[in-house]
């Protein structure tokens, strides 16, 4: 049987015929009392007001007929056609629910709203000139929602080119309507380029839209640039700077339940029919019609500065800090957009498409157009660059969008970049205010993938390259000051200092004579101190992250060096390697087994048989492949005569897969001069300087894992995450599974994003649509024949297990993150594999012919079992220099 309030919810509830009584009732009394002094000046006034209390008695006994909504509808026109009373009084809405209303709690709740005190208070005396129809100032009555909504800022068009969009024409009415929030841009701004934004898939819509909303804010508000472009980038500080939300999912739910006034089972639908937590919120806000707060207007900066207090909440009482934030937040978010927002904020899945890239492109363009008041620095008028021809555009764009992108890149912290483009706009002197800095992170130059060393000699024909072995570890970015302070960044910029004590004390022990400060970059590789064999990248990752004693140390580090950034003050970067490298290894002092080089091969693109036979000796000791090095900015000229005798398509189209490679062959073609050599411009882009945040052909990477007879799985993808970036759009990565012969279970082994062409990930995408209600590819939730303990993350998308793909790795580790073959090898980890590649889907295997634990099992048990002999290393080339 329903309760009488799931009953009363579903409207067919038949009260008693008991009248209800409504708050005007209990202070009826104290209305007459109040009104008396008046009743002998005034009889005919009183005779109605009790005539008006009996009316609001038989209404009530009319009320019980209406739904709350209804009836609170109905109240809230009564209460504006009649106007305020003679004194204040509560309007909240005559419901059985108003009777359980904690005045005070819904006053303190909201600063702007005063409860009224019936008994001290004077009564208000009705001035001739009052307009009846406006509330007075201690009244607590119902507000709407989407009244409140920031009207002005959702009617600019951010879309539109940045050549005809003027902020101009807008700011002077912004910086009226935000004088009433202490002059700081509304979140609503913000909101409003993000719809835009996601409504697009086209980046330069994106772009144009970013470009146009941050002049917007550069000449509206400049303070609310900077929290408008960390809130963009879905972010609140750099990875180096440990500042992390740290919200779980159940904080939103209680948000949404408390300020939308959902219940379990309301939220558990919207979830189950929307899945991400933004459209989750948007569709609990649009259903709300009415609240008792009228929500204060969120700002740009107010959102920033809750996002850093929850971040700095620690300790006791911090989950309620955190919590009261997130609710206020939910709160105070006019509009279902904003809500949608605020909570994808929340939740650090922004999911519109603007990835670090495109934000520095679109700063770069604003500065350009746009200026502050009272800066001084040059703009170029929009007039001006219409005349321009699209290629002169273009021209102008790349040039400022390469020293943004430099100086972002030496210098990843928009703390540091903002402010300075804000005082001096985009210039050279901008790479200067924003260079290298000790103990701030550069972002690393990253290498090219090839799939054999054919096609990688191929590239490098005419010359002079360095081979070196690709060391199965971790990558490191070392920093080291003249007093001897050392802090060591990893790969993805995150601090590593506290997780190797014992290199911290090594490092200002290898200066050698005359070096003070440095920056340099190597492989931290798990070793044995005494042979000097190395380990495993597994056995380097179960050595602890944090608080990590050097008396505590049970696995022993080597670092092994291959560049050299910043020396004495001055930076390295625009060096050739070949120069980095000789001052790497003159001026810092080799400790076996503690501090080294790797180990090197100088050749040329004839030297065929010695390259094999050092990737051969690579690959026998457990490294990754090896890293081919230009060495010189020029070609070599001895090598002229080669490199122009090889076949010109081999150089100007390389063969390693590039997404934009199609685009340039396409677009190049008409331009392209027959009589010219073709092999000029390719070779002068392969420079030997250091280019931050760049992934080159002056730098190539051979792995082991690309050899095609290397081993494969076949795997089950069970599961989707949204991509970031270009990729927001599709499902990407995919988590795959094993099969479990014994127990039934598809047991997950790895997350795969490499391999996949946009073609299938479009196709994909279509074929696991979880917005498609009548799609039977996807499942509501993880289904029960699924072994996965969420340690990588939750799949925003559960696939029905249909198909077989197969996939190439590099190893298979022992994993404390998934679940396949547990037990087999180890009681408490799993297997996962390194470097999964996606190679074609088996559509001649059932999921009952995938790859079962027990063969996983196998196959780690295999490869754990080729160690490497000693003749061989003895016989390993000798090492250059």
């Amino acid at each position: 049987m329903n309760s009488p309030a799931k009953r009363r919810k579903k409207n067919d509830y038949n009260s008693s015929d008991q009248p209800i009584r409504s708050l005007d009732f209990f202070f009826a009394k104290q209305r007459q009392n109040a009104a008396r002094p008046e009743e002998q000046e005034h009889p005919a006034s009183s005779a109605s007001a009790n005539d008006g209390i009996k009316a609001n008695v038989t209404r009530d006994n009319q009320s019980t007929e209406l739904t709350d909504e209804e009836l609170a509808r109905r109240l809230q026109d009564e209460w504006n056609n009649e106007g305020p009373p003679e004194r204040p009084s509560l309007q909240v809405g005559d419901t059985q629910k108003s009777l359980a209303i904690n005045v005070k709690d819904a006053n303190e709740s909201s600063p702007c709203t005063e409860a009224p005190n019936i008994d001290d208070e004077e009564p208000a005396k009705p001035s001739s000139n009052d307009n009846t129809n406006v509330k007075q100032k201690n009244t607590l009555s119902l507000q709407s929602t989407s009244s409140e909504e920031d009207t002005i800022s959702t009617n600019i068009p951010f879309d539109q080119s940045p050549l005809e969009f003027e902020p101009a024409r807008y700011v002077p009415e912004l910086q009226k309507h935000w004088a009433s929030d202490g002059g700081c841009a509304t979140y609503a701004l913000l909101t409003r380029c993000f719809v835009l934004v996601n409504s697009t898939t086209s980046r330069i819509k994106i772009v144009d839209t970013l470009v146009n909303l941050l002049r917007t804010i550069i000449e509206g508000d400049p303070k609310s640039l900077l929290p408008a472009v960390w809130l963009a980038t879905n972010s609140i500080s750099p990875p180096y700077i440990d500042l992390e939300l740290g919200l779980g999912g159940s904080a939103i739910s209680k948000a949404l339940k408390k300020v939308c006034g959902l219940d379990n089972a309301g939220l558990k639908t919207l979830y189950n029919k929307y899945g991400d937590p933004g459209d989750v919120a948007f569709e609990a806000k649009k259903r709300q019609s009415f609240t008792l707060r009228k929500p204060k207007p969120l700002t740009i900066k107010s959102v920033f500065d809750s996002l850093v207090k929850i971040a700095n909440s620690k300790g006791h009482g911090s989950v309620e800090t955190k919590q009261r934030i997130v609710e206020r937040l939910v709160q105070d978010a006019r509009g279902a957009e904003e809500s949608r927002y605020i909570v994808r904020t929340l939740v650090q899945h922004l999911r519109i498409g603007a990835v670090k890239t495109t934000m520095l492109i679109a700063l770069s363009r604003a500065f350009m157009l746009s200026r502050p008041v009272g800066a001084e620095f040059e703009v170029r008028p929009t007039a001006n660059l219409k005349r321009l021809k699209k290629e002169d555009m273009a021209e102008l764009n790349t040039k400022n969008e390469e020293i943004v992108k430099a100086c972002f890149a030496r210098r990843p912290n928009y703390n540091d970049l903002i402010p300075t483009l804000l005082e001096i706009g985009v210039c050279e002197e901008l790479l200067l205010r924003c260079g290298l800095a000790l103990h701030i992170p550069l972002r690393p130059m990253l290498g090219s993938i090839t799939r054999d060393l054919g096609e990688m000699l191929t590239k490098l024909q005419g010359r002079d390259f360095s081979c070196e072995y690709k060391y199965d570890g971790q990558r490191a970015q070392v920093h080291c000051d003249e007093k001897g302070k050392v802090t060591i960044f990893s790969r993805h910029l995150e601090v590593m200092t506290d997780k190797y004590p014992d290199l911290v004390a090594l490092v200002p022990k290898l200066r050698g004579e005359g070096v003070s400060s440095f920056i340099l970059e190597g492989e931290v590789v798990a070793i044995d101190r005494e042979s000097g064999e190395l380990k495993t990248f597994q056995t380097l990752a179960n050595r602890a992250r944090k608080d990590v004693v050097i008396g505590s140390v049970t696995i022993d580090v080597c670092l092994f060096a291959f560049d050299l950034m910043y020396l004495n003050g001055e930076e390295l970067l625009a060096r050739p390697f070949r120069e980095r490298r000789e001052l790497l290894r003159s001026l810092f002092t080799e400790i076996p087994h503690h501090f080294t080089w790797v180990k090197s091969l100088e050749a040329t693109s004839v030297d065929v048989e010695a390259v094999q036979a050092f990737f051969k000796s690579a690959t026998d000791i457990k490294c990754e492949g090896i890293m081919v090095k230009v060495l010189d900015n020029a070609p070599n000229p001895e090598l002229q005569i080669e490199a122009n005798g090889t076949a010109e398509d081999e150089l100007v189209e390389p063969t390693t897969p590039k997404k934009k490679g199609k685009g340039i062959k396409s677009k190049s073609k008409p331009d392209v001069d027959k009589s010219e050599p073709k092999t000029a411009s390719r070779r002068k882009a392969l420079l030997a300087t250091y280019e931050p945040d760049k992934r080159l052909d002056s730098w190539l990477k051979v792995k082991k894992d690309y050899n095609t007879s290397a081993d494969t799985l076949d795997l089950i993808p069970i599961g989707g995450f949204y991509g970031q970036g270009r990729k927001s759009k599709w499902w990407s990565p995919i988590l795959l599974a094993v099969r479990n012969a014994e127990t039934g279970t598809l047991e997950a082994v790895t997350k795969c994003m490499s391999g996949f062409t946009d073609k299938f990930y479009a196709e994909n995408r279509t074929k696991y649509d979880k917005d498609d209600p009548e799609n039977t590819n996807v499942l509501p939730d993880k289904p029960h024949y699924v072994d996965y303990n969420g340690g990588g993350g939750w799949p925003d998308v559960w696939f029905e297990p249909q198909e077989v793909w197969e996939v190439a790795f590099a190893d298979i580790t022992l994993s404390p993150t998934y679940t396949a073959a547990i037990g087999l090898v180890s009681d408490e980890r799993g297997l996962s594999t390194r470097f999964p590649r996606f190679l074609k889907v088996r559509e001649d295997k059932s999921i009952d012919e995938a790859t079962e634990a027990a063969d996983l099992a196998a196959m780690y048990r295999k490869q754990e079992a080729r160690a490497p002999k000693k003749d061989d290393v003895a016989e390993e080339p000798e090492e250059d220099g």
